[in-house]
């Protein structure tokens, strides 16, 4: 018999409430689960903030705003988003089973809106569909959702007008369980997973794109993402939210996980899956859990290619080092915004092999040796990692993109990012952030440099 056959009968014969995932010894428990707690740690938000709540007769009150937001990606590139309350994803809402919420919602936008509450079960009148279950909510005014939670798991709340989505209104609803799910995890993590396509001078996304060159983890592209720090030994919740057009094959290095949950809450444990990648379509959520056992810096990544890097719609190939044309004559049309004739004709077909249009006339090979690079920036350290420019069809391709040149350490350094090697944010890019398993020394040291900023992790 399988090891995850025998792992899944003796977890249905203890029941779900007293299944309990093999684990590695831990150097140290923490002292709520040597206590046996049911309660679960409440969900970290890296980069995020939660919403705050007030208590009226019972009822949690909550005041959500949408409104135009700046959301910096990485250092030097601010993009004009619309999100809730200053952000873009919007910040989270927290909450428990059988809790009653009351969100008092403004539209600061210049046009109409509403919410959808997405995968909750509330009454008709409060779904947020404009036209069908509430009139739109015009610019200036007022409207007010109240409903009583009845699940639990991974939900999120967004404009349910298409275009807003695309320019960052979403925002995590999470709801507690009554009874803690077990087995208990030590942290707990929310990542919302978000893409725009915005060219280098026009900071406000185009958002019928099909090609996008930013690619965010909770409304912060690579290496500007915040990692997840956590101690050796302990057990781990992640949250995976997508609001976007492309699905995200997220994945794992160092170490398994079981998929416990989706948008559709928390699921019984003969449909966990133990996977490294799990792909998290669009406007699904999933949730995975792993024991934090092999001590490192592993990365958690989009792993479709295009995904794991910034600004890649118009940068691959030898098109763009040095005085090449930009893919597809020119980065509107490579990027699939047309600016004259249909979208659809002959000359808009994308470079980089995928077209026969005007673009491939200047898909020629062109010389990009040492004579070629002289005089750019940074040359004899390009010169150094790859000496044969040039000399290969295709060639370079990841050789420039992912490199010490590019790193920007002390411009995305914070306590989170303590302790990791010279030149680690130069091989960062689009959708990626690092999970950290640490010794008990590193972890304490970060968590006190976190401490010293008055902030939590």
């Amino acid at each position: 018999m399988s090891n995850r056959r025998s792992f899944l009968q003796s977890a249905l014969a203890l029941g779900a409430g007293g299944y309990i995932l093999p684990r590695t010894p831990r150097p140290r428990n923490t002292a709520a689960r040597s206590a046996g707690r049911a309660a679960q740690p409440a969900v970290a938000y890296p980069d995020g903030r939660k919403l705050a709540w007030k208590l009226d007769n019972g009822v949690k009150v909550f005041h959500l705003v949408a409104e135009p937001v700046r959301q910096e990606l990485i250092p030097g590139k601010t993009l004009d988003l619309w999100g809730y309350n200053g952000s873009a994803p919007g910040p989270m809402i927290e909450i428990n089973e059988g809790d009653r919420v009351r969100i008092l919602f403004e539209n600061h936008l210049p046009e109409p809106t509403a919410i959808h509450w997405h995968g909750l079960d509330v009454p008709n009148d409060m779904d947020g569909m404009p036209g069908i279950t509430q009139p739109y909510i015009l610019p200036g005014q007022r409207f007010i959702y109240e409903f009583t939670l009845h699940q639990n798991g991974t939900y999120f709340y967004h404009s349910h007008m298409a275009m807003q989505e695309m320019l960052g209104m979403i925002g995590p609803f999470i709801i507690h369980p009554r009874a803690g799910y077990q087995p208990p995890v030590d942290q707990d993590f929310a990542i919302v997973l978000q893409e725009y396509a915005a060219l280098p001078n026009n900071p406000v996304p185009n958002t019928m794109s099909m090609e996008f060159n930013w690619l965010t983890m909770n409304g912060k592209s690579a290496p500007a993402t915040t990692p997840l720090v956590m101690r050796l030994g302990q057990r781990v919740r992640v949250r995976l939210i997508n609001l976007g057009m492309d699905g995200h094959p997220i994945h794992l290095h160092g170490m398994q996980f079981w998929i416990t949950g989706t948008e559709g809450g928390r699921q019984p444990v003969s449909n966990w899956i133990h996977r490294n990648t799990v792909w998290v379509a669009v406007a699904q959520a999933y949730d995975i859990e792993f024991e934090a056992n092999n001590p490192g810096e592993w990365m958690l990544h989009c792993h479709l290619p295009h995904h794991m890097m910034n600004q890649m719609a118009s940068t691959v190939g030898p098109m763009t080092r040095g005085y090449g044309m930009p893919a597809g004559i020119n980065m509107p049309a490579s990027m699939g915004m047309p600016d004259e004739g249909p979208a659809l004709s002959a000359d808009y077909g994308a470079g980089l092999g995928r077209g026969m249009g005007i673009s491939s006339r200047y898909m020629a090979p062109e010389g990009n040796g040492p004579m070629r690079m002289h005089g750019m920036p940074g040359m004899r350290l390009r010169q150094a990692i790859a000496p044969h420019a040039g000399q290969v069809p295709g060639f370079p391709q990841d050789a420039f993109m992912e490199n010490p040149a590019m790193n920007m350490d002390k411009a995305v350094a914070k306590p989170e990012t303590y302790g990791l090697p010279p030149g680690w944010s130069g091989f960062m890019g689009g959708m990626m952030t690092l999970v950290r398993v640490l010794d008990e020394t590193m972890y304490d040291k970060i968590q006190a440099l976190i401490a010293a900023e008055g902030r939590q992790a």
